[in-house]
């Protein structure tokens, strides 16, 4: 979107719903809306990894990866949990943020075209201790790419409290 303030055109990039500005590149605030004639960019995103679930607490680890043929300047997942986060303080890592009462949000970096990008590891506790939980992991922002495929971005593993680990 762009406005006139003062005489003088500025723009103004609005973050996509439910994506908290802090998580999107300062690139990405500065840069402007893109041109309508421009066509938007393919990739072919998924995330890869494991959950595990013992004693209240979750641990995943997730890899992000574009198919392509597009490279992605930076991307969000969010993971979400049937059951609310536990009140306590819960640190997370650089880049991520606790969005609600079940969420939190990561970005997960650039990612180029056929490529891997850096593993993320989150580690959270849920209220009580359930006896399995199924975290959906799904992206929500792809720096104005799309994914045309968009079947395999939300994944749902079910994780028992075993201790156990749970591949997606």
């Amino acid at each position: 979107m762009v406005v006139a303030v003062g005489g003088r055109r500025r723009a103004r990039v609005l973050a996509p719903p439910g994506v908290p500005a802090a998580l999107l590149p300062v690139a990405a605030l500065a840069a402007g809306p893109a041109r309508a004639q421009e066509p938007a960019p393919g990739a072919g995103l998924t995330y890869h990894g494991y959950a595990v679930l013992d004693g209240g607490r979750v641990d995943v680890r997730l890899t992000p990866r574009d198919h392509g043929p597009s490279a992605v300047p930076d991307t969000t997942v969010r993971l979400r949990w049937l059951l609310p986060l536990a009140r306590r303080a819960q640190p997370l890592p650089a880049g991520c943020a606790r969005t609600g009462e079940r969420d939190v949000m990561c970005r997960t970096g650039a990612l180029d075209a056929d490529g891997w990008g850096r593993e993320l590891a989150l580690g959270v506790w849920l209220r009580g201790r359930p006896a399995e939980v199924t975290p959906t992991v799904d992206m929500v922002w792809a720096a104005g790419a799309v994914d045309r495929g968009r079947g395999n971005v939300r994944q749902r593993p079910l994780v028992p409290a075993t201790g156990d680990t749970y591949s997606f």
